[in-house]
C-alpha cells in the first residue's frame, strides 16, 4: 500500500467532518471567542470616559455631584460586562473542550475500527509501535489543535483586530504609528513557518520510533532477560530517546532564534506610544482619556504578535500529526469484498482446491508458491510438509484470503474465495498457528474468543478436544484463571492447546493448523491427533506440521520444496516412493520403521 498523501479532504474539511453533531457548538464557540475579546475594550473605553469625565471636574468646569450617577453608572458597567465576559469566556472554554473530546472520540473509534480491517500487507509495513503513537499522541495534537490552536488564532485575530479598529476611532495617526509595526511580525512569523514545518514531521517520526523500541522491548522482555541484554536495550532506548529529545530541543531553538526579535517588537510599541502618545497630548491632538485607553490596550496589539510564534509552532506540530492519522484515517485494505461478492451464511461443506496457484510478496525478489495444485475434500485431513521457508505458511494464508495468489485460483466449495464476502468465508475457518496469541482476559474468554455464545460444558468440550482441560482444571481458578498479556505465566505448549480449544470452538468447516502442536509432548500430541479424528462436526483440516506423528494419519500429505509441490500422498505412498518424505520419516522415527 502506497502512502499517498493527497487526501479527499484538507486538515481542516476532515476536522469539520469528524465534529458531526458538535458543529453548531463549535460555530457558537467561535463566535463566543470573538465576543469576549471584543470585550477587552469595555474597561479601556470606560476608563477613558472616567479619565476625561474626572479631569474636566479638577479643572472647576464640572461639579463633582453632577457626576456622580455617569461615575457609578461607568463603574457598574465595567464590574458587569468583566463578569459577563468571564462567564462566556468559562462557557466557551468548555465549548471548544466538549467539541474537541466529541471529535477525538469519533476520530479514535474510527481509526481502530479501519485498523482492524486492514489486510496484512498493512500490518507488514506499518509498526505496532507507529500505530500505537498515531492513536495516542498524535491524536492528542489533533485534540489540542481543536481546543486551543483555533481558539488562539480567533482570540488572536479578533483581539488585534477590534483593538486597532477602536485605535482607529480615536486617533487615525497615533493607530497608524502602532498597527504598522504587525507586517514585520508577520513576515517573521512567515520565515519561521517554512523553518519548523519540515522539523516537526521529523520529531513526530522520531516519538513513533521511540515508542516503537519501547513497545517491542517491553513485549520481548523474556528474550532481553534470556540474553542477558538489559543494558544493550537500555544503551538502545537511551540513543532514541536521546535522539527524541535532540530533535525536540532543534525544533524549539529554531523559534528562541525568532523569539528575540518578535518580543523586541512587541516591547517596543509602549515605547512609541510613550514618545508618539507624549507629543500628540502636549500639541492637543489627544486627551489624557484617550491615552490611557491606549495604554490600557497597547497589549491587545503586542500579545497577538507574540503568540504568532506559539501558534504557529502548535499548527506545525498538528500538521505533522494529523498528516500521520490522515495517513492511516484515508488508507483502504486492497482486500476488501468484491462488488459482486455473494453472502453464504450457512455453513461450508469444505471443499479447498488450488488450481495452479503462483504467488510473491510485492517486496519479495523471488515466487513464493509456483504453480500449486491439489484438492481437499469435505471431511479430509491434508498434511503439508516442508523446509522452513518453502512456503507452507504463505499457502494456508490464501484461503482466508489474508493474501491473494497472483495467479492460479484458490477455490472454497468449487467457488474462488474472492466471490465470498469476507466475513462469511472467515467465519468459518478455524486457525490456529505456532506463534500464539492470548488475550488479557480469563483461559474461558480466550477459548470462546470466536463465539461468546459458548456454554461452559461446550468451552470444556473443545478444551478436552485439545488436550486443555487437565492443565485448566489443576489451575486455582481453572477457566476463570485471568491469562497474562500475550499468555504470560503459560508453557508455549499450553497457549498452543488454549489456541487450539479457540480454533475448534467456531465448529469450523476448514480447520488450519500451523505447527499448532510443535511445544506439545508426544503424549499429548496423541491425545489431540485422536480428537481432531473424532470430532463431533464435520470438518476439513490442513496441518503444517513436522512431525512425521503428526501427518502419518492424514488422507494426503504434500511435501513443499522452494514453493512447489514435489511429492503428494498418503504415508504409505510417500515412504515407499522413496523420496524427501521418506528421508524425513527415516530421520524421525528410524531406518526399521521405513523397511516396515
Amino acid at each position: 500500500m502506497k502512502r499517498n498523501r493527497k487526501y479527499p479532504k484538507s486538515r481542516f474539511g476532515w476536522l469539520w467532518e469528524n465534529m458531526e453533531g458538535k458543529r453548531v457548538l463549535f460555530i457558537i464557540a467561535l463566535f463566543g471567542t470573538a465576543l469576549y475579546n471584543i470585550l477587552q475594550i469595555v474597561v479601556p473605553h470606560f476608563s477613558r470616559q472616567l479619565v476625561d469625565l474626572f479631569n474636566q471636574v479638577q479643572r472647576g468646569e464640572l461639579v463633582m455631584s453632577e457626576n456622580e450617577g455617569t461615575f457609578y453608572r461607568l463603574i457598574g458597567l465595567m464590574v458587569g460586562l468583566t463578569l459577563f465576559r468571564v462567564v462566556v469566556v468559562y462557557l466557551d472554554c468548555m465549548a471548544y473542550e466538549r467539541v474537541s473530546q466529541s471529535a477525538l472520540y469519533r476520530i479514535r473509534n474510527y481509526l481502530y475500527n479501519k485498523i482492524q480491517r486492514q489486510d496484512m500487507k498493512f500490518y507488514s509495513q506499518y509498526r505496532t509501535g507507529d500505530l500505537m503513537t498515531r492513536v495516542t499522541g498524535d491524536l492528542d495534537a489533533v485534540r489540542h489543535n481543536i481546543a486551543w490552536v483555533i481558539r488562539c488564532i480567533v482570540e488572536s485575530i479578533t483581539l488585534f483586530l477590534s483593538a486597532a479598529v477602536y485605535f482607529f476611532t480615536i486617533n487615525v495617526k497615533l493607530a497608524l504609528c502602532i498597527v504598522t509595526i504587525a507586517p514585520l511580525i508577520f513576515f517573521i512569523v512567515f520565515r519561521f513557518r517554512k523553518m519548523v514545518a519540515p522539523m516537526h514531521a521529523n520529531l513526530r517520526e522520531r516519538l513513533a520510533g521511540m515508542n516503537t523500541d519501547a513497545q517491542e522491548n517491553i513485549s520481548g522482555n523474556r528474550v532481553v532477560r534470556a540474553f542477558a541484554r538489559e543494558e544493550y536495550e537500555k544503551e538502545h532506548f537511551d540513543k532514541t530517546n536521546q535522539a527524541y529529545r535532540d530533535t525536540n530541543i532543534k525544533t524549539q531553538k529554531v523559534w528562541l532564534k525568532f523569539f528575540p526579535f518578535v518580543d523586541s517588537i512587541a516591547n517596543a510599541l509602549p515605547v512609541i506610544l510613550l514618545l508618539v502618545g507624549g507629543m500628540f497630548i502636549i500639541n492637543g491632538e489627544i486627551s489624557v482619556g484617550d491615552y490611557v485607553a491606549f495604554s490600557l490596550l497597547i497589549w491587545a496589539i503586542a500579545n497577538p504578535m507574540r503568540m504568532m510564534g506559539n501558534i504557529m509552532n502548535e499548527f506545525q506540530r498538528f500538521a505533522a500529526a494529523s498528516n500521520k492519522v490522515m495517513e492511516i484515517y484515508y488508507s483502504e485494505p486492497e482486500i476488501v469484498d468484491r462488488p459482486d461478492a455473494i453472502s453464504h451464511p450457512e455453513r461450508f461443506e469444505g471443499r479447498v482446491e488450488f488450481d495452479h496457484v503462483s504467488f510473491q510478496y510485492e517486496d519479495g525478489k523471488l515466487p513464493v508458491l509456483k504453480d500449486v495444485s491439489f484438492v481437499a475434500e469435505p471431511g479430509e485431513t491434508i498434511a503439508i510438509i516442508g523446509e522452513t521457508g518453502c512456503g507452507k505458511t504463505s499457502l494456508i494464508q490464501m484461503i482466508p484470503r489474508f493474501y491473494e495468489a497472483n495467479s492460479g485460483r484458490v477455490l472454497v466449495d468449487g467457488l474462488e474465495v474472492e466471490k465470498y464476502k469476507l466475513t462469511d468465508l472467515r467465519k468459518n475457518i478455524g486457525l490456529a498457528t505456532q506463534d500464539v496469541l492470548l488475550y488479557s482476559d480469563t483461559i474461558e474468554g480466550n477459548i470462546a474468543y470466536g463465539d461468546s455464545r459458548l456454554t461452559q460444558e461446550q468451552i470444556e468440550k473443545y478444551a478436552k478436544y485439545s488436550a486443555a482441560s487437565d492443565f485448566i482444571q489443576r489451575m486455582p481458578e481453572g477457566y476463570e484463571t485471568i491469562v497474562g498479556e500475550r499468555g504470560v505465566g503459560l508453557s508455549g505448549g499450553q497457549k498452543q492447546r488454549i489456541s487450539l480449544a479457540r480454533a475448534l470452538a467456531i465448529r469450523p468447516s476448514i480447520l488450519i493448523l500451523d505447527d499448532t502442536t510443535s511445544a506439545v509432548d508426544m503424549e499429548t500430541e496423541k491425545q489431540i491427533q485422536h480428537s481432531l479424528r473424532n470430532l463431533d462436526f464435520p470438518c476439513t483440516k490442513i496441518i503444517i506440521a513436522q512431525r512425521i506423528s503428526t501427518t502419518k494419519f492424514a488422507d494426503k500429505i504434500l511435501v513443499l520444496k522452494d514453493g512447489e509441490i514435489i511429492e503428494s500422498g498418503n504415508h504409505r505412498e510417500l515412504v515407499s516412493a522413496g523420496g524427501y518424505y521418506a528421508d524425513l520419516v527415516k530421520l524421525q522415527l528410524g531406518e526399521s520403521v521405513v523397511s516396515a
